[in-house]
């Protein structure tokens, strides 16, 4: 019986007396009033009923009072004995770590291990818990602890409460004691890793220049060499206990078990290098582009999610590999030029797709990135007279242009027909349909783009670009001509000129803005130029491009000549070879500036690579040059940039110059610690 129930009928006991009472002074009193002789003997006998109540009501108050004072007992002895037999270690503390009991069981499983340091850690969650508590309810209630810690070999989930303990002081503030059980969840740890472990992860392996080997090395030699790079492929497979299956004459479908893709990421995909070791004739190296996926619930989940990694692996030129997991992509290798690829069969049928998209489109808008260059313009101007050809309305979104575009748009409006094409994103909102077909040129990155909002206003999306894939592209694109290979978006653009259905006649300005951006991200037919890119230029020429002015283009004025020096004189040189300068000044064409200085950078003897830092309204960009020994493109995709290997930039929010600065030396340094490794 507990306590409350006796209490309960004590009360009730006590209720009935007083009831009692009141019904026999009632009776006595009626009898007095018939007879008052009886009046004194009624009142003696009302008198001994009550003392009479009193006692018994006494006994059974003291007997009530033992029984509690037994039972109170039984419940403690009772308590005392499941705390210190507890089946799970317990222990009592107050959140200054000070630990005020602890079980038998808790003594015995942590004997030999320094426990007070992991209390310590906890007491400091728990304290940041009741903090936290206080601020929302000014109170703490008792609440529950439910935490998972390793300690030793074990793992442990923790739970308990934390309740007040009342300080005597009331000028002191309140203290908490935690009541924590440790419960050995080491098994099902283990069980459930084992589990994880066992699932399956899907990768593909292609060989990223198999059409260039086919055709350029001999028949005799031709199967050997595909024997020998398909064996490595096996091998390496079987080295983690993986399958790989041969599914077309260049790809390959691997399985491996997801306990292996640690190893192969701390191995850092060795295979890449195995390829590229073999020894092919006519100069030929061979690369692969690895992508492995570890999300999706079904096999067909991570196949898919595979494919989307192998397009980015092949869109940021091949030779590397790519991990998929917890929605990140890991990325191993592409430190060597993108292979140029003779063939011109993707150009062809890009262009007649094209073509076709164009005729079925309401209109046609196009647009560039953020910040535009003469590659991007002259892009745009290039697929305008292919649009203007099929006879589209057609125009150009530009929001923004600095000084490389200056003399390219002031010459360009002396064309009455360029007047009214060149839209900003008001407009360009306004004449957007579901119907209009978008063409993207010269960045395939859905936050770099001129006017992020268009992208929202139609399916009918097409892309063109030429840097390595970023993982925020472009998903929903219809069409893609996406080569890494090229010099530029306009020599790209050319191509497609070249295979059009149609005869495209292009106006001066039109061939001008092409050679222009062939030019300028080549620095003069220097960097990342393969033979379509002579080609590309040989069609522009013969199309009559005057080089002469756009030679004048790209000279600066005296004032912009004098801040590209000061930044060439302030450089600093690190890790022996890589030169990093500031522009510290505020300027709207900032990261003109400062892709100019980093150019100039690269001129100077020793210098290997050349990042030049500067401040662009609230943000702060950098641009990236090098020779091609390093890839400065892997070195800003770590600050949000991208690019190429010997060309690259990034704009980085929220820090300033000098972090920026420091944090890019940080990137070098992890940079050449991976090489080393």
């Amino acid at each position: 019986m507990s306590e409350n129930s006796v209490t309960n009928k004590f009360d009730k006991f006590v209720s009935r007396t007083k009831i009692y009472l009141v019904i026999i002074a009632i009776l006595l009193i009626v009898i007095c009033c018939y007879e008052t002789n009886f009046i004194t003997p009624a009142i003696l006998i009302f008198i001994i009923i009550l003392l009479y109540s009193a006692w018994t009501t006494n006994k059974r108050k003291a007997e009530l009072s033992e029984h509690i004072q037994d039972l109170t007992l039984d419940v403690d002895k009772a308590a005392k004995s499941t705390l210190i037999n507890s089946p799970f270690p317990l222990v009592i503390l107050e959140t200054d770590g000070n630990i005020i009991w602890k079980s038998t069981k808790f003594i015995k499983e942590f004997a030999n291990i320094d426990i007070k340091n992991y209390l310590n850690n906890i007491v400091r969650e728990i304290k940041i818990e009741i903090e936290n508590t206080l601020k929302q309810n000014n109170k703490a209630s008792k609440e529950i602890v439910k935490k998972q810690v390793k300690i030793g070999e074990k793992t442990y989930k923790i739970v308990g409460e934390y309740i007040l303990s009342k300080n005597k002081d009331k000028k002191k503030p309140n203290e908490y004691m935690a009541n924590l059980y440790f419960i050995d969840e080491t098994e099902n740890v283990e069980l459930k890793q084992k589990y994880l472990d066992s699932n399956m992860c899907l990768g593909i392996v292609m060989i990223d220049n198999y059409e260039e080997i086919i055709q350029r090395v001999s028949t005799e030699e031709r199967p050997q060499l595909m024997a020998l790079i398909e064996k490595n492929i096996y091998d390496w497979s079987s080295e983690y206990s993986g399958l790989a299956i041969k599914t077309d004459r260049d790809t390959f479908i691997c399985i491996f078990e997801q306990k292996y893709i640690d190893e192969i990421e701390e191995n850092k995909f060795d295979i890449l290098d195995k390829i590229k070791e073999i020894n092919i004739p006519e100069k030929i190296q061979a690369t692969l582009s690895i992508a492995i996926s570890v999300e999706g619930e079904s096999n067909y989940d991570k196949y898919k999610s595979a494919q989307a990694a192998i397009d980015i692996a092949l869109g940021r030129g091949g030779d590397q590999a790519i991990i998929k997991r917890d929605g990140k992509y890991i990325f191993f290798g592409g430190r060597t030029q993108e292979l140029e690829k003779r063939t011109k069969v993707k150009a062809r049928i890009v262009s007649h797709a094209l073509e076709e998209l164009i005729q079925q489109a309401n209109n046609v808008m196009i647009m560039g990135h953020a910040n535009g260059d003469i590659d991007s313009m002259g892009s745009s101007f290039g697929i305008y007279r292919l649009a203007r050809t099929l006879g589209k309305e057609t125009y150009i979104v530009n929001e923004t242009h600095g000084i490389s575009l200056q003399s390219f748009i002031d010459e360009a409006k002396k064309d009455e027909e360029y007047i009214n094409v060149l839209i900003d994103k008001q407009v360009a909102l306004e004449k957007i349909n579901e119907d209009t077909l978008l063409i993207i040129v010269d960045t395939h990155k859905i936050d770099y783009v001129e006017a992020p909002e268009l992208l929202e206003k139609t399916n009918k999306i097409v892309v063109i670009d030429h840097h390595r894939r970023s993982t925020n592209y472009i998903k929903n694109a219809i069409l893609t001509f996406h080569e890494v290979y090229a010099s530029s978006a306009a020599e790209l653009v050319t191509e497609l000129l070249e295979y059009s259905n149609k005869e495209i006649k292009l106006k001066q300005i039109e061939v001008e803005g092409l050679y222009a951006g062939i030019m300028m991200d080549t620095k003069n037919f220097t960097f990342k130029t393969g033979v379509r890119t002579f080609e590309a230029a040989a069609y522009l020429r013969r199309n009559g491009v005057d080089i002469i002015k756009v030679k004048k283009w790209f000279q600066s004025d005296l004032n912009t000549y004098n801040k590209i020096a000061e930044i060439v004189t302030k450089a600093e040189i690190v890790n022996e070879s890589i030169a990093i300068s500031i522009y510290d000044n505020e300027d709207d064409d900032a990261n003109i500036i400062c892709a100019k200085a980093a150019d100039d950078l690269l001129t100077i003897n020793n210098i290997t690579a050349s990042f030049v830092i500067g401040r662009l309204g609230d943000k702060v960009c950098i641009s990236g040059r090098s020779i091609g020994d390093i890839n400065v493109q892997i070195i800003l995709e770590k600050l949000g940039g991208g690019g190429h290997i010997t060309l690259a930039g990034a704009q980085v929010e929220g820090m300033d110059i000098e972090e920026v600065k420091q944090e890019l030396i940080n990137r070098i340094n992890e940079y050449f610690s991976e090489i080393d490794s």
